[in-house]
């Protein structure tokens, strides 16, 4: 079982979900330069977890694969 992500991640990942759905893929790399090129003042540790989390919900959302 993995680690849990903080609320806070949580909440501001899915707003960029929401604002960004069309710009995200399935590939955790393109996510986190995606995320850093937005300038958000977040530590390496957040960008990480928010980049994998996006990751996740966009194939949860697409169907996995």
């Amino acid at each position: 079982m993995g680690k849990a992500v903080p609320s806070a991640i949580k909440r501001k990942a899915n707003e960029l979900l929401e604002l960004l759905k069309d710009k995200l893929t399935k590939d955790y790399y393109h996510n986190k330069q995606l995320i850093d090129s937005l300038g958000l003042n977040l530590s390496k540790y957040e960008r990480n977890v928010m980049a994998a989390y996006l990751t996740r919900k966009i194939k949860e959302l697409n169907g996995s694969s």
